[in-house]
């Protein structure tokens, strides 16, 4: 299913630009100061997140790529903490500590889920870190598919042109989200990510699509930049290509909490996108989403990848989408949750024919979900023997994904399912009609949870061995 992010991200992304932590505190506010008309907030939670690049970064491997981050921060326990979490949730760290400087903190007093008060602590960056920074950039650019520059303004980035340059020269993607310097300072880059008041600063206001279009070429024009992609909050973003069109994403329907990181989200999500090999408006339509989730939620927040795929789904009235384990154990909670009745069907699939779809279709009738578990390459080679399969699993997997009867397809290593029978406990497991349910894999299993095992209408002359057969002329 197009759009949709892979189990596996096979996507590295660099990410440079400026660290800072985003600090939480948390408590009541419930009466006002003697010393002045301010509430008092009794903090009973503090807590330090990823901001700025940070976040961007920790969005990334959310999302299931691969992120090393190039950064620059001070030696202080925020910094350390922060660093940990990321580290931790599988971030490639690479920073330039420097000594006797303070990393940017932004402490948020936060009270009854409305932010009170914000205060920043920050100071200039020493002029060298950049050319460290630039050092660092030039060593990590041999195995990467795209570079992000995340620019805050705070010195990290001091010099974009040399930055740029050296990403475009080893050949990578190159995205930047620029906040206060003239967008020519990022010339050659492959799109440019302003949010409406930064491109409005540079640009002027607009009154129409058509105009805003024309706006953005000139833009392109003077920056030799491929394109820019203009976040507009809950009206969506618009994409504009120097060789091309604009084309306008709609914002999704989303009930915002807290429009904090959206931004950050946004870059990531079209890093993901741009470094998988994706058209740029369609990691643009999976961005916007992204940001549609964060802005649900609390404060600086990162996204999941399963987290996207089910509001892209849901925005284009598709619900196939193709899982790992772990992604398809989470939707089966929150069907159950919602009291839907699981149906659960496994096999190779190797060439999907009118056997299959009739068969998969009446499986769908007998439940809310359908889950079709898929062989991979090698269990099936070893159930069919030597020649299969004939198309590799991420083929057969998306042609699944496709069919209307169908709502997550995930794979399996093993030779039966059991395994996974064990993990989900379907409500219902099926099978083809050329199968008795004696023959059925995994039956005593199911039944002895108290399940159903039903086999299902055979359709004749159906099948993929003779299918190769007929293909072979024998």
């Amino acid at each position: 299913m197009t759009g949709l992010l892979p189990p596996s991200v096979k996507a590295r992304i660099l990410v440079v630009g400026d660290f800072m932590v985003d600090r939480y505190w948390f408590g009541d506010a419930v009466r006002v100061s003697q010393e002045a008309p301010v509430p008092v907030v009794d903090v009973a939670d503090v807590e330090d997140r990823p901001g700025g690049a940070a976040n961007v970064a920790l969005n990334i491997v959310t999302m299931g790529a691969q992120c090393v981050f190039v950064a620059a921060v001070g030696q202080d326990a925020a910094a350390r903490g922060v660093r940990e979490r990321l580290t931790a949730a599988g971030v490639e760290c690479d920073f330039v500590e420097v000594p006797e400087w303070q990393t940017t903190l932004k402490i948020r007093v936060v009270s009854q889920r409305q932010q009170l008060l914000r205060a920043d602590i920050e100071s200039p960056l020493p002029e060298r870190v950049s050319e460290q920074v630039l050092a660092r950039v030039q060593a990590q650019l041999e195995n990467v598919d795209a570079v992000i520059f995340e620019d805050y303004d705070k010195g990290v980035i001091a010099a974009p042109e040399a930055l740029v340059d050296c990403a475009k020269a080893a050949g990578a993607m190159v995205l930047v989200d620029p906040k206060h310097k003239a967008f020519t300072r990022y010339a050659g880059a492959d799109v440019i990510k302003p949010n409406r008041r930064e491109f409005e600063r540079v640009a002027g206001a607009w009154q129409s699509d058509a105009e805003l279009a024309a706006k953005g070429k000139a833009i392109l024009t003077q920056t030799d930049a491929a394109a820019l992609v203009i976040t507009q909050g809950s009206d969506g973003l618009t994409v504009v290509r120097r060789q091309g069109g604009a084309s306008h994403v709609t914002g999704h329907d989303v009930q915002v909490y807290d429009r904090t990181g959206a931004g950050d989200t946004v870059v990531a999500a079209l890093g993901v996108g741009l470094g998988l090999g994706w058209d740029l408006l369609e990691a643009a339509r999976m961005a916007n989403a992204a940001a549609g989730l964060v802005c649900a939620k609390s404060g600086t927040a990162s996204v999941s990848g399963v987290e996207v795929n089910r509001a892209i789904a849901g925005a284009v009235g598709l619900e196939g989408c193709v899982v790992t384990r772990e992604q398809l154990l989470g939707a089966v909670a929150a069907a159950r949750a919602r009291g839907e009745r699981i149906v659960f069907t496994n096999g190779c699939f190797d060439i999907v024919h009118a056997g299959h779809v009739g068969y998969l279709e009446e499986a769908r009738r007998l439940g809310d979900r359908l889950i079709v578990a898929v062989n991979d390459d090698a269990s099936t080679a070893r159930v069919k023997g030597a020649g299969r399969p004939v198309n590799p699993l991420r083929y057969r997997m998306e042609v699944l994904a496709h069919l209307g009867a169908v709502d997550w397809v995930a794979p399996f290593s093993e030779d039966t399912p059991e395994g996974m029978l064990a993990a989900v406990r379907p409500d219902v497991l099926v099978k083809g009609g050329d199968y008795a349910e004696s023959e059925i894999v995994g039956a005593s299993l199911v039944r002895a949870y108290g399940g159903e095992v039903r086999a299902l209408s055979r359709f004749e002359g159906c099948s993929t061995s003779s299918i190769i057969r007929r293909i072979n002329g024998s």
